[in-house]
């Protein structure tokens, strides 16, 4: 008798374990902070009103270190996860992440072409800017002003990460953004972004969440800094003044993707949800972030639409990105980077 009561509590258990997504509601994941407040309000609360599910939430700052313990543990509690795109690519490729169907998925004919990946879908184009307080700071127009600690005094932030730091340093020495990850990709236009940086070193106050910036600013802590667009624009609609050159923006995609192990059919659902005209304007309205649903696009309000990286007039000299330039070199540069930071 003993041995069976033991024999049907370890099958008990095992059932249990093998079977976590049923008897718990989804989780979507975030970067916190506004743009996460933003995806509330436009995302996810609808959604947990259309569904009639609850919809929980979490945040972390990036990385995929968690989702790979959580996949190769069998403990997923991760349903969908906001994701800079060269760590969904680096997800997916160690088999972390549920793949894309497009053949199959709801609103893959109103997707853009570059929002598309094997494992994730873009959930909407942020840029990196050069931001500055309009009631204390004038004048300034772009990254070689950012350098020129003579004219405007006062500290600069940057982000405490290689990666857009050292395409700032070279957009600074006027290096193009046509020729930038040519530049780059050798240990030439390296030494000569680290040597760019060395000039402005004694002035930089590095940040590592995106409000950091806004409250230097406002603050007065720094006179410059490097910014998400979507952060200064929530940051005036609290009433600040703070202003933004769109002179050689920096822009990416963030992407949802889906951790292995969770409530993968759920998840599928919320994303398409997330990724549907009427939410997408909703939350480009509030962050002021850049759509991937090409339906979206025209309905965004004419007041929001041209704050938009992606509107025309600010893609002019923009930099892109380059995924495929730091999936080979992010390790080697950061690395370097770090060494540097802390000399």
């Amino acid at each position: 008798m003993r041995n069976r009561f033991i024999t049907l509590m370890a099958t008990v258990a095992c059932l249990a374990a093998a079977t976590p997504t049923l008897a718990r509601d989804l989780t979507v994941v975030g970067f916190g902070g506004a743009t996460q407040e933003a995806m509330r309000e436009t995302l996810f609360k609808p959604y947990e009103k259309k569904s009639g599910a609850p919809l929980l939430e979490e945040s972390y700052t990036g990385g995929i270190a968690k989702v790979k313990a959580m996949v190769e543990t069998g403990t997923t509690t991760w349903d969908v996860v906001q994701m800079d795109e060269n760590e969904m690519i680096l997800a997916c490729d160690q088999g972390l992440l549920e793949t894309f169907d497009w053949k199959s998925l709801p609103n893959s004919a109103d997707i853009i072409g570059p929002a598309k990946s094997d494992c994730g879908v873009g959930a909407f184009v942020w840029s990196k800017i050069l931001a500055y307080d309009g009631d204390k700071t004038t004048g300034v127009t772009s990254w070689a002003d950012f350098w020129d600690v003579k004219k405007w005094p006062g500290k600069r932030g940057l982000r405490k990460q290689a990666r857009m730091t050292i395409e700032i340093a070279l957009l600074a020495e006027g290096v193009k953004p046509e020729e930038l990850y040519k530049v780059l990709a050798t240990k030439e236009g390296q030494d000569r972004a680290f040597a760019k940086l060395d000039q402005l070193k004694p002035n930089i106050q590095w940040w590592e969440s995106g409000a950091q910036p806004m409250e230097w600013l406002a603050s007065g802590e720094v006179t410059m800094t490097s910014a998400y667009n979507g952060r200064v624009i929530a940051a005036n609609q609290q009433g600040k003044h703070f202003r933004m050159s769109w002179t050689n923006q920096l822009y990416a995609m963030d992407f949802w993707a889906i951790p292995k192990g969770g409530n993968s059919d759920k998840a599928f659902d919320l994303v398409a949800y997330m990724t549907s005209p009427e939410p997408q304007k909703a939350f480009a309205e509030k962050m002021v972030y850049g759509v991937t649903n090409a339906r979206a696009t025209s309905s965004i309000s004419a007041d929001i639409a041209p704050q938009l990286p992606t509107a025309e007039k600010n893609m002019a000299g923009a930099l892109a990105l380059s995924t495929p330039f730091w999936v080979d070199h992010e390790e080697e540069l950061q690395q370097r980077f770090n060494r540097w930071v802390a000399q």
